[in-house]
Parts: structure tokens; sequence; C-alpha cells
């Protein structure tokens, strides 16, 4: 799955780092930094994040 994050809208409150800490992460600056792919198993953690984004900047692809 391709995942894709829109960073002219995310404002790094990192929610996507709890639902998916594999994928999402925030660096020493605390900005965001993540996988652009995942494996399928993944899927359900992904969601998870888009999901709890407050400014839904992360869509999901496949």
């Amino acid at each position: 799955m391709r995942i894709n994050v829109d960073l002219a809208l995310c404002q790094n409150y990192g929610q996507c780092v709890f639902a998916a800490p594999d994928v999402f992460d925030l660096d020493d600056a605390g900005e965001l930094v993540y996988q652009a792919s995942a494996e399928e198993t993944a899927r359900a953690d992904v969601e998870a994040a888009a999901m709890a984004c407050p400014v839904q900047a992360i869509t999901i692809e496949g």
C-alpha cells in the first residue's frame, strides 16, 4: 500500500505516530517522517493513523 501525507496540511500533532509507530515518526526537530509504502500487515494501523489525523493529511492508495 502507498501512503501519502500532505505535508502542507500536517501540523505534526503526532497522532499517526501513536497509531502506527512502525510507519510514522517525529524526528528530533518534531517534523513528521514516514514510510511512503508499507506491507499489507500494517493496513489496520495505517488506516487508524489516517482516521486519527486531526487535519486529515494522510491518504492511502492500494
